[in-house]
């Protein structure tokens, strides 16, 4: 792979007793690519996020990140390096305000957690109220999380990722659980908010419509095992992906 990748992923296996989550897997991301993991329930496409970001180990093989081997890292050092992450299910402070919960995300990324009053100083709400108006939170800013729909929770969760700065992140099933007549406005609220950074993104969807629309590359996984792996269009056409992932094979 070349060095140029912010992202290699080499040679990685994972075992959960007798079931292979993941065989030999070999991903490099670059600066500014927008790819897009797809395969069905188990195909191991989750497995191979956690492992990016520290929640397992793998069992074989190595993950570099920016050159640097983070292989046996814990997750909050690996995020401090620049690698973020949302999750399915959003991991938000209900009963904080939506202002409350991104400063808090920016006092985890800065490492003054305990430090509460000094993380709502003038400079750092300006910097919250910044994020909010880049993801088009900005007029929910004062309302508690557990008032908000589901696609604002997930915006509110991708807006927090995004407060450390980093150079790769990563989205879980973004528009699981929002509406049709979401979806796509969400989606391009976040493509938007992200611009032209040379930000990586990783993303993991089910919405083929989406995956066509917003990935510039795909990576297609069955059985813990990459199956497919670049031009949307390519991917999505080719038989082994249609018969394991989009069920389009005559």
């Amino acid at each position: 792979m070349s060095a140029e990748l912010l992202l290699q992923a080499s040679g990685l296996g994972k075992r959960f007793g007798a079931v292979v989550a993941a065989a030999d897997i070999n991903v490099g991301v670059a600066a500014g690519e927008r790819v897009s993991l797809i395969g069905s329930n188990g195909a191991g496409k989750t497995t191979f996020v956690n492992m990016i970001t520290g929640y397992l180990k793998p069992d074989e093989g190595e993950i570099r990140f920016d050159g640097r081997d983070v292989t046996a890292l814990s997750p909050r050092d690996i995020t401090h390096l620049g690698v973020a992450r949302s999750f399915q299910i959003p991991q938000l402070c209900a009963e904080l305000t939506v202002l409350d919960n991104v400063l808090v995300a920016m006092a985890c990324h800065a490492r003054r957690l305990s430090a509460w009053q000094p993380a709502r100083r003038a400079d750092a709400l300006a910097r919250a109220d910044a994020v909010l108006e880049r993801f088009g939170l900005g007029s929910q800013r004062a309302r508690r999380v557990a008032e908000l729909p589901g696609g604002v929770r997930k915006l509110l969760d991708i807006a927090m990722a995004m407060t450390g700065t980093p150079r790769l992140l990563l989205l879980d099933e973004p528009t699981s659980g929002v509406s049709a007549e979401e979806k796509f406005p969400m989606m391009e609220t976040i493509m938007t908010a992200l611009g032209q950074a040379p930000i990586g993104v990783l993303f993991v969807e089910h919405d083929m419509d989406i995956v066509m629309r917003y990935a510039t590359r795909v990576v297609a996984f069955a059985g813990g095992r990459v199956i497919g792996d670049g031009d949307p269009a390519a991917v999505l056409g080719a038989d082994e992906v249609r018969h394991h992932v989009t069920g389009h094979l005559q």
